[in-house]
């Protein structure tokens, strides 16, 4: 290899010999002996060609050997830095701690699994001297956000890469307030790790935390405590208990079933039947192209059988870590109608809001009382808000953002009661700030429960909120670029598109009346015409505002190659010609896939079902 004379190459040997030296997990240093006896380099950029990246979200890459992906020595690497920041951060680490919680992933082939990331990880901080409260099972991702709060503890980490393909795993942290990290941590981290590489010399030894007085397992009294706290939101527990309807209920092959069971003990609820193909944790997700119940019926054909054969309405889908729900209805004709998560946030928002002013009334006045939503999100929060009186705020978009705000306001004195974001992700419960699934099964099922009293479906539900608060048609999808640099120049020509510095004046029929780009930070409609929200370099995120009322957002994907389109067509209450509104919008997108994404020059792949 020495022979090809190129300094990047010998770059490439210099790294992964020094991986050689470090790495004891004998699968991942077999693959890197392999590659340096071969001297390939392309397999070893692949390998060794940059670090994975620790950002707000933390980490999430494939598992598998070498410095860009997931494997034992990058979570010894990443948690010693993680160890020193908070070491700097927090004067008593020592004595409160953190919390380490993992799901259900394996990789056979590299050894790696979320389990033994987790010991690795406890492993680091009890070296310290930091007291460790480490799940002794799998547990849903918001369990570990709850911990952090409930315990008072200065940070979280959970071991997950959610719904992403089964190769992949994450390093998801969580700050003392209970929720994701945002900048500046997240530089603060990823500095701390670059000066921490080389393992500390009991790094591997992770038997050691077994016989360790600081190593805590919280899992009876968090599964105790979590289930006590979601019961505040169960409002009619005496329809809970006589309800006939019935509940099909799949986990997708990762950790839900058993806690959602829970959850419908907890509200007085028969628990729901569950998918039996899928209630087991199984990191190889065999009867699932992709374990993301985002993507539509694919995921779900299973749970529609289950249902028929059951006589059960209501299907209840969690992505593999139970952070993200997604709900589907069987109509009059016979077909199953999968509500998308903005629809679903509709009707969260307008039931917990109808649950507060039933309930809460003398406790907290409405101009206390807060619903968030991201800002690729649909605006029907904003419509409730304006029509009861309440007050409702956009975020940038992701779960880290709503919960940080939740927690400033609910610091201030304020009620928030509900946060949601397009992602079928919901946060009804304020003892969890962070998308929780658990929660907002069993609060679907309760809502379901009461309409049915009524006689209503959630399908006619929606539509009764729709008509008191302003029809919201959305429409969100995306395309697949593996190329940086087709992501870039797509993004450079909307922001150069009639000469330099110049946005679209229209996209095809459809006159642009506003743009904001929270890229450079410009916003039209500002009087300085800088943008509100915060702005972020590295992301690309576009927003058009049309002279018909419609918005359209374009954006990249922190942790997918993805470029993503929200759209959302919004009319006052009492304009009721939906059919005209879904045409209108589906002009819209076929205008901005076709003058916007050029997805046939920019070779773009298009989501598939």
């Amino acid at each position: 290899m020495a022979a090809r004379g190129s300094a990047g190459d010998a770059a490439l040997r210099r790294a992964a010999e020094q991986w050689l030296l470090w790495d004891k997990n004998p699968k991942t240093s077999a693959t890197v002996k392999q590659l340096v006896a071969d001297g390939n380099a392309g397999e070893l950029q692949k390998y060794f060609g940059s670090r994975m990246e620790f950002g707000t979200a933390g980490l999430r890459a494939a598992m598998g050997a070498g410095i860009s992906h997931m494997n034992d020595l990058t979570i010894i690497q990443t948690t010693q830095g993680f160890c020193r920041y908070l070491e700097k951060s927090f004067s008593d680490l020592k004595k409160r701690g953190v919390v380490i919680g993992f799901d259900a992933r394996a990789h056979l082939s590299s050894g790696g699994s979320s389990k033994r990331f987790a010991r690795l990880a406890a492993n680091t901080f009890i070296s310290q001297g930091v007291p460790v409260y480490l799940f002794s099972d799998i547990t849903p991702t918001p369990f570990v956000p709850y911990t952090v709060t409930h315990l008072k503890l200065c940070a979280g980490i959970m071991i997950t890469a959610s719904h992403n393909p089964k190769q992949d795993n994450g390093y998801k942290v969580y700050w003392e307030n209970g929720a994701q990290i945002i900048s500046p941590h997240d530089k603060g981290i990823s500095q701390a790790i670059e000066e921490n590489q080389e393992p500390w010399p009991k790094a591997w030894d992770d038997k050691l935390i077994d016989s360790s007085l600081l190593l805590h397992d919280p899992y009876a009294m968090i599964n105790k405590e979590y289930f006590k706290d979601i019961q505040k939101q169960c409002f009619h527990r005496n329809i809970n208990k006589e309800t006939n309807l019935k509940f099909v209920h799949t986990s997708v092959h990762g950790v839900g079933h058993k806690f959602v069971q829970l959850a419908f003990k907890a509200f007085d609820l028969s628990p729901p039947f569950a998918v039996p193909e899928q209630k087991d944790p199984d990191p190889e997700f065999p009867t699932v192209k992709y374990p993301n119940p985002e993507e539509g019926k694919g995921v779900l054909t299973l749970s529609f059988a289950l249902a028929e054969k059951d006589g059960a309405k209501i299907i209840l889908a969690n992505d593999p870590d139970a952070d993200r729900l997604a709900v589907a209805e069987k109509q009059e004709s016979g077909e199953w109608k999968v509500f998308s998560g903005n629809e679903l946030g509709a009707l969260l928002g307008w039931w917990i809001f109808t649950c507060w002013k039933n309930n809460n009334r003398g406790t907290c006045a409405i101009k206390d009382v807060y619903m968030l939503s991201s800002t690729v999100s649909s605006k029907i929060l904003r419509a409730i808000a304006l029509k009861e009186g309440f007050h409702f705020e956009e975020t940038l978009t992701g779960f880290k953002w709503m919960g940080n705000r939740a927690k400033q306001l609910m610091d201030q004195g304020k009620a928030v009661l509900f946060a949601f974001e397009e992602a079928i992700g919901y946060m009804c419960c304020p003892a969890v700030l962070d998308k929780d699934g658990v929660s907002a099964a069993v609060i679907t099922a309760e809502m379901a429960s009461f309409l049915a009293t009524r006689n209503l479906s959630l399908s006619q539900q929606l539509k009764a909120v729709y008509d008191e608060y302003g029809f919201h048609i959305t429409k969100a999808s995306y395309f697949i670029c593996h190329d940086p640099k087709v992501i870039q120049q797509l993004f450079d020509n909307l922001r150069n598109f009639d000469g330099k510095n110049t946005y679209p004046k229209s996209c095809g029929r459809f006159k642009v009346s506003g743009i904001r780009d929270l890229t450079t930070g410009y916003d039209s409609s500002q009087p300085d015409q800088k943008a509100i929200l915060p702005t972020s370099k590295s992301s690309q995120m576009i927003t058009f505002t049309f002279a018909n009322g419609g918005v359209a957002t374009m954006r990249t994907s922190g942790t997918e190659p993805k470029i993503k389109y929200y759209s959302e067509l919004c009319a006052p209450p009492g304009n009721s010609d939906v059919e005209q509104l879904k045409k209108e919008l589906d002009e819209l997108v076929n205008a901005l896939e076709k003058y916007f994404f050029q997805p046939e020059k920019n070779n773009l792949q298009r989501k598939t079902e």
